[in-house]
């Protein structure tokens, strides 16, 4: 693809283009189809992956190979040997020999991330990943360490099918998207934030602006946010009357500390004519509701009806594989507190009644399993953590690997994507199996891009309060699977993290953030503070972005073609229970040839690549 040309990133602090982006191919599918089908929206949301990382040689995509190596961006990057010359690299394939279900964590901090994509101009160069990874482990001066080289090697490696064979699977009988970008360039805890509020702090920031990060959001916490910082609720500055919201116990010291976020998020609207009622348990309403006062009006005003929401999190609360006895404010060391996004905000973690509606893991499998979702519908987002609750092992038998990779959320560094793509499949199959299943629709995505290459520029949209790059940052993939949703389909509408919000606002029949009268407010301050007003949740700002309904099937909605059915959506216990190195799932026997085995010649592994420069060093 192209490098994307023409979108001025304009020098001012938080600069929105709104609708600078192409809309996807006009559908016949409206909201109001989808909404007569589907009741329950569950939002599986993994960790850092790219999609060239992942689906960069799925068929039918814009991958790695769509196009001529000169016509791809960043295919070809420099990268400095060991003996200090240049040399260059370009992405390869690593697969179950080079076990590449357990790799180490690359810079994905905001800064990071920004200089690996090389924005020069109104464009995004995508060729200094390897580079920029390589030199955050050489010292100022000095000629690169293997280690070094290695971790700069490692942005540019890519799996598919023979590692991650149920995802490939999914994407394979679903719909794929191949044109979702993180809507933040930056780590994890943005990518949260954005998954329920279709932004990271903007309009907070208007309304606030001492509040506003400096250094890039290398110095701590600020806004918009930009970088992992831990939410203030269960933190050591948390002062609220109610026990304290769970924390990992190694958390601090180490994170900073986020200020109180105070924008709007679904759970506001989905509250409806309710949200007065549910608000009167928050424990300090000055502190958590002055900015969305207005907002609270006009949402119970609008008279629509109460959804219920549910955040389910590894490690939230006891899990059935804990051991040992909770800490004293309840948090577990599976917990990864910073990718909890309900607990940033005052009005959700420091009021009891909102405070319900956030979980541990196992829970979700036990209120699938009762039948005990509301009947009136309900938005469900789940999350691994550090540990998985299915007590699944690494494949690979290396002892420093079977200690340091039991995660199951995705993130490189602790957890194995196999382990995680079966999560992934256990989840899917608790949906797919329960009552659900036929007025369900499951969007799997992933919250950033981990520092590792993908080839497509983003937009360039925003610059925040010190003039830096902010957004959007490096494509994710997304897959939607649903009783009704297209089979075996690629879309390539431009889309973002807030794609998923626009598709929960669609569903539930709630209107946008942005049209909500704070927000609206914050940018007529916008406007007088930065020279701006168009600052905000891009669920209404950006229009021609994705609401995901071109992923449905017009004849299943209307009832002209069978919806999939369970046994088509479901996957064989035994490829959930074990992993592919025991069950011999991989591209083969999943029929689909990746488009980098028909190639004359194949990009080879690096002889001195390692997946685990600092896991197993050597």
């Amino acid at each position: 693809m192209p490098v994307r040309a023409g979108l001025a990133i304009l020098c001012a602090s938080l600069t929105l283009v709104p609708g600078a982006i192409g809309a996807s191919a006009p559908s016949r599918v409206t909201a109001s189809d989808v909404r007569a089908r589907v009741k329950y929206v569950f939002v599986l949301y993994q960790e850092n992956r790219s999609f060239d990382s992942y689906f960069g040689t799925f068929p039918g995509a814009s991958g790695l190979f769509s196009q001529a190596p000169n016509q791809t961006p960043g295919f070809v990057q420099p990268l400095i040997d060991t003996d200090g010359k240049t040399i260059a690299i370009s992405p390869f394939r690593i697969g179950p020999r080079e076990h590449a279900a357990d790799t180490d964590d690359v810079d994905h901090s905001h800064a990071g991330l920004v200089a690996k994509m090389h924005v020069v101009g109104p464009s995004a160069m995508m060729d200094h990943f390897a580079m920029v990874e390589e030199s955050k482990h050489v010292a100022a001066g000095a000629t690169p360490s293997r280690v070094a080289k290695e971790y700069g090697e490692l942005t540019m490696a890519y799996e598919d099918c023979d590692t991650v064979p149920l995802l490939w699977q999914y994407a394979h009988n679903f719909v794929l998207f191949d044109d979702i970008f993180q809507s933040m360039a930056g780590p994890s805890t943005p990518g949260n934030l954005a998954i329920i509020g279709a932004q990271t702090g903007e309009t907070q920031l208007a309304i606030h602006p001492s509040l506003a990060y400096i250094g890039n959001g290398s110095r701590g916490p600020g806004l918009p946010v930009v970088d992992d910082t831990d939410p203030l609720w269960g933190s050591p500055n948390d002062t609220s009357a109610l026990p304290h919201a769970p924390v990992n116990p190694g958390d601090f010291p180490g994170y900073g500390i986020q200020d109180n976020l105070t924008f709007a998020t679904l759970p506001l609207t989905l509250a409806g004519k309710s949200l007065a009622d549910v608000l009167r348990s928050d424990a300090d309403p000055e502190f958590d509701l002055s900015d969305v006062a207005d907002d609270v009006k006009t949402i119970e005003a609008r008279g629509a009806p109460p959804i219920s929401w549910g955040w389910y999190e590894e490690g939230y609360d006891r899990e059935p594989t804990d051991s040992g006895p909770l800490t004293a404010d309840g948090s577990h060391a599976s917990y990864v507190t910073h990718h909890n996004g309900p607990q940033y905000f005052g009005y959700l973690a420091n009021n009891s009644r909102e405070r319900a509606n956030m979980h541990g893991l196992a829970d979700f499998f036990t209120a699938l399993s009762a039948g005990s979702l509301s009947p009136d519908g309900a938005l469900l987002y789940l999350k691994g953590g550090y540990r998985n609750i299915a007590g699944l092992r690494p494949s690979f038998g290396d002892g420093h690997v079977q200690r340091n990779f039991l995660g199951d959320d995705d993130h490189p560094a602790y957890s194995d994507a196999q382990i995680s793509e079966a999560l992934v499949a256990r989840e899917i199959n608790a949906i797919v199996r329960s009552k659900y299943w036929a007025q369900s629709a499951i969007v799997l995505t992933w919250d950033d891009s981990e520092g590792d290459y993908d080839h497509v520029p983003p937009p360039l949209r925003t610059v925040g309060p010190d003039g830096s790059y902010l957004a959007d940052g490096p494509r994710v993939p997304l897959l939607l699977i649903s009783p009704y949703a297209k089979t075996g389909a690629i879309e390539h509408g431009y889309g973002d993290t807030g794609s998923v919000v626009k598709f929960a606002e669609s569903v539930f029949d709630r209107g946008a953030l942005a049209d909500l009268p704070n927000e609206a407010n914050a940018r007529n301050l916008g406007r007088r503070e930065f020279g701006r007003g168009d600052l905000g949740p891009d669920d209404g700002l950006l229009s021609g972005s994705s609401d995901l309904l071109e992923a449905f099937d017009y004849d299943r909605l209307i009832g002209r073609r069978a919806p999939v059915s369970v046994a088509e959506a479901a996957v064989a216990d035994r490829f959930v229970t074990a992993l592919p190195e025991a069950t011999g799932m991989n591209c083969a026997s999943l029929g689909i040839v990746p488009t980098d085995r028909s190639r004359p010649v194949r990009n080879v592994v690096p002889s001195d690549f390692n997946p685990r420069p600092s896991t197993d060093p050597g």
